[in-house]
């Protein structure tokens, strides 16, 4: 489990990177196919990061991973 949330991370920063890259590459120009390929990269970030916490309350659910740190009400 592990390794899939760090791998999901590294998705979310890539896509991130991606996106500025776009921006900036396309900053001057206002073709909408650059603005396109920006907005297709920050949708995937929003897409894996959804799909990260999704994963993550799932397992939780079906006890893979247990809640570390204070109690509540401690």
């Amino acid at each position: 489990m592990k390794y899939l949330v760090m791998l999901a991370f590294a998705a979310i920063l890539l896509s991130l990177g991606s996106a500025l890259f776009f921006m900036m590459k396309g900053g001057q120009d206002k073709d909408p196919a650059k603005s396109g390929s920006m907005v297709k990269a920050l949708a995937m970030r929003v897409g894996f990061s959804i799909l990260l916490f999704i994963c993550i309350l799932v397992s939780w659910k079906l006890g893979w991973i247990q809640p570390t740190g204070i109690a509540a009400g401690q």
